[in-house]
This record gives C-alpha cells, sequence and structure tokens, in this order.
C-alpha cells in the first residue's frame, strides 16, 4: 500500500471520513497512518501537552492486523484504521490509565471500557491516552500527574474540561477523532475553546462502563473530532444498545452519517437564545453566535431570537454534582488528603447537602424538563453560546467574571453547558468563527432527545455556512 498524501505532516492531520475511504481503497496504508500520527505527537505536542500516554507499542500492532485484513479483503468496520485518542479516565486494556490522580499513576487496566471496545470493534486504532483534570472534576485540564495542557490557537490559555487533552490534541492537528466524557460540558466547553466538535449524546445511547453510578444519566461518553461528519461517523461506532447498562436505550445510530448529510434546514424552525442559563455573556460571543444562528437563514431555515429560562438550573445542578461526585468516590474517602483540591472540594461539597437539597434540585430539574419541552414543541432546534467567556490565562482553575460581572459560584461560567445536561437533550459545539482576538467561539446545537442527526446536521451546516480553520493556525503546517 502507497499513500497518495504528499507528506506524513498531511497524513496526521487528515480527518477521520477521508482517513477511512482512502484506508479501504488501500490509498493509504494503516500503518503509515499510525506512524506518521505517533510521530507528530512526538514532535508538535511538547507546548500544549494534550498527549499524556503514547500507546506505541498497542498502535503499531492494531495498524500490522488492520493492514493485514485489508490486504486479505476483509470486511471492514467504519474506523478502520483510524487512529483515536482515548481519554485518561477511560480505562484501556494494556494502557496506562490514571485518571488524572496521583492515587493511580501507575494504573494499567486488565480490560477495556465498553466503548474503547466498541471504537477497537469498528476497526479504530487506539494510539494515545488525552490529558483530564483529576477524575474528570473540573473545566481547565490539570493534574498532579502530568500538569496542565494549554490551548493550541495560544498556549498562554485555557483549553477547556474535562476533554481538554482531546481538543488540544484535535485543534493541533495530532489525532483525527477522540473520546471523551460529559457531565456539566467537558465535551462542549472545550470544544468550544479549541474550535472542534465536540457531541454530549442522549443519555442511554452510548455505554458508560465501568461506572460507579450505572443508574445515573447526568454522566456520558461521547466522541469529539474536528468535523460534524467525523462526528458521526464515531458515534455510529459507538453508540447502541448494552445488556450491562440498565439506562441503555434500545436504538443503534447505524447510518447516522447519511441522516446528518442528508438534512435539509429548509423550514427547520430555529429558536436562538443568547443567554439559556441567566448567567451573563460576554457581548462579543453573543453577536458571533447570533450570527451564525441566523446565517442558517440563508439555508432556508426560519430562525426566531427567543427566550429560554433554565436558569434553575443554576442551584439544581451543583446539588446533583456534589452528590454523584460524593457517591462516585464513597470508596476513597480515606484517601481525600491525597487528592487535588478540586476534587476534594467536590466530595466535602456532596458531604454538605441535605437530603431538603437533593429532593429540590430534582424537583427544580422536573420544572426545567417541561419548560424544555415547550420549547421544543415550537422548535425543532435551539441554538444557544456554548461558553460565556472566552478562554482565560491557563494559570486561573477558573475565570473570575462574566460581562464585567463577578460570578457569584465557581462554576457560572458553565452554567450554559450544564443546565442542558440536566434535560438531556443532545447537544452539541460547534465553531461559530473567531472573536476580535482570533479565538475561536462555540455555539452549542440542541434538538429533542435522540435527535443526534439533527444536531449534527445543523452543525455540519453551519461548518459550511461559517467556514472557520479546524486546526489552530500554529499547527496547520
Amino acid at each position: 500500500m502507497t499513500t497518495s498524501v504528499s507528506s506524513a505532516e498531511d497524513l496526521a492531520r487528515l480527518d477521520a471520513v477521508p482517513l477511512a475511504e482512502a484506508i479501504r481503497s488501500r490509498k493509504i496504508s494503516p500503518c503509515e497512518v499510525v506512524e506518521a500520527v505517533i510521530d507528530r505527537i512526538e514532535r508538535r505536542d511538547g507546548p500544549i501537552n494534550s498527549v499524556c500516554t503514547i500507546a506505541r507499542e498497542q498502535a503499531r500492532q492494531a495498524a500490522l492486523a488492520a493492514e493485514a485484513a485489508v490486504m486479505r479483503g476483509d470486511p471492514l468496520g467504519p474506523l478502520h484504521g483510524v487512529p483515536v485518542g482515548i481519554k485518561d479516565v477511560t480505562p484501556t486494556a494494556g494502557i496506562r490509565t490514571t485518571f488524572g490522580s496521583k492515587l493511580y499513576e501507575t494504573n494499567i487496566p486488565a480490560a477495556d471500557a465498553e466503548v474503547v471496545r466498541r471504537l477497537k470493534a469498528a476497526g479504530a486504532i487506539v494510539v494515545a491516552k488525552t490529558n483530564t483534570p483529576e477524575f474528570a472534576a473540573g473545566a481547565n485540564t490539570f493534574n498532579e500527574v502530568f500538569g496542565v495542557t494549554r490551548n493550541p490557537w495560544d498556549t498562554r490559555l485555557s483549553a477547556g474540561g474535562s476533554t481538554g487533552g482531546g481538543a488540544a490534541a484535535l485543534a493541533a492537528g495530532l489525532i483525527p477523532l477522540a473520546e471523551g466524557t460529559d457531565f456539566g460540558g467537558s465535551l462542549r466547553v472545550p470544544a468550544s475553546f479549541c474550535g472542534v466538535v465536540g457531541l454530549r449524546p442522549t443519555p442511554g445511547l452510548t455505554p458508560l462502563r465501568p461506572s460507579a453510578l450505572p443508574w445515573d444519566a447526568l454522566r456520558v461518553a461521547g466522541p469529539m473530532a474536528r468535523t460534524a461528519e467525523d462526528v458521526a461517523l464515531m458515534m455510529s461506532a459507538i453508540a447502541g444498545p448494552s445488556d450491562a447498562s440498565p439506562i441503555s436505550l434500545p436504538v443503534t445510530m447505524d447510518g447516522l452519517l447519511e441522516q446528518m448529510r442528508n438534512l435539509s434546514v429548509k423550514g427547520l424552525r430555529v429558536g436562538y437564545v443568547d443567554d439559556v442559563s441567566g448567567v451573563g455573556i460576554e457581548s462579543g460571543i453573543a453577536s458571533l453566535c447570533r450570527r451564525a444562528a441566523h446565517v442558517l437563514a440563508d439555508a432556508g431555515a426560519v430562525v426566531e431570537d427567543t427566550v429560554l429560562d433554565l436558569a434553575e438550573g443554576c442551584e439544581a445542578f451543583p446539588v446533583l454534582r456534589g452528590a454523584a461526585v460524593l457517591l462516585t468516590h464513597r470508596s476513597r474517602l480515606d484517601q481525600i488528603d491525597k487528592m487535588g483540591k478540586n476534587l476534594a472540594g467536590n466530595i466535602k461539597y456532596g458531604q454538605s447537602l441535605t437530603l431538603a437539597q437533593v429532593v429540590e434540585a430534582e424537583a427544580a430539574r422536573a420544572r426545567l424538563w417541561e419548560r424544555t419541552c415547550a420549547f421544543f414543541s415550537r422548535f425543532d432546534v435551539l441554538l444557544t453560546p456554548c461558553a460565556p467567556v472566552p478562554p482565560f490565562p491557563v494559570e486561573q482553575n477558573h475565570p473570575t467574571h462574566i460581562g464585567g460581572k463577578p460570578m457569584r459560584s465557581y462554576i457560572d461560567w458553565i452554567a450554559p453547558t450544564y443546565v442542558l445536561t440536566l434535560v438531556g437533550v443532545p447537544t452539541a459545539s460547534v465553531p461559530a468563527g473567531l472573536d476580535g482576538h482570533g479565538l475561536p467561539v462555540g455555539l452549542q446545537v440542541a434538538a429533542p432527545r435522540l435527535h443526534e442527526a439533527t444536531v449534527l446536521g445543523v452543525a455540519r451546516m453551519i461548518q459550511q455556512l461559517v467556514p472557520t480553520p479546524t486546526i489552530a493556525p500554529g499547527f496547520a503546517a
């Protein structure tokens, strides 16, 4: 097999859909792809620190097997030979998985998480583990094991979190696909900061196993890539029923790529909301997102500026998050002094909660659901800014002001994403353009449950109508 791509650099930066097609048609060798990706990570990742472990031996063995399958003419999966980065909170067999924690610094799992098993079954090759805050607790990616991940668009700034390593690796052109998890915005916030596409699927579509909370629907596994088409391809590989998950839905996403390509936005009812959570928003971000939303009208959509008030979620989400964190780490309470301050603080907050607080949070969540249902009776799609602030200095744990006003809580700035977590609808962040400082801004696209094809079809249309570089300028060559 010989490559028709001009250089190994070009090969490493290919998106997943064309890469998978080139491998199937024998224009590109899986071994060449894996070597190009490993080489690019080794040479270019230093300034951003997105990758914490390179799975050299495993990836090379998988590439040899993938190439042999192509040459034999075996049936090939949709991701055959395509490299993927796995978030370092997701177990990978034989590949170090630290959870960003000193407690698991040398941990090497014996088995893959179900989402990794599915990716491998689809032919993907695990080439790296990507950096994360400790146990994914935080929206700025740093930990005491590997340090901080920086934004490829400006290495002085945060890449967001908690799937910050995956987003930064994509924006630097190091990998074509990244797996991640999303609780309060962990796929969407870093996608926004780094100018890529991250999808939080409908809970129950993708397996989150192993999990300390198998009945929980707040935390999900999901795909991230540079294009909505690549996200659809990856989502089709990881979605589907799982007997081992009690919240699993009897639904597959087979044909998702074709469905989202075929989506017509003509006549689609689109509701644009500036501030869905009531925390405020930087004016430049709002204007950029509003403009991107209204560009859909050029393709025939019916776009309306409207209101969806999910501000109650700002009180409910921290409570439900605190309870979930406490339950997740209840077996490690005697080791809390060995944890970072973010994770330890979240656990202690969970310990302080009363039953009355949890009950009221669930009641508020029910009210938010009813408002969301009413919204989607009028509109097919919700568009709203992803992050209310631009990427902030990487040394900060979080921003302190939104639109010049001090935040009430240190997690206020991710409220636009976590209020949509609470209502359980599929939501993606897609680039809406660059701000006045040349930094990407993400627009959230949400639709009713199980309407992933609509979410990704609209995201694809936005990428076509509002073209934004998918690789940061400093890494484009």
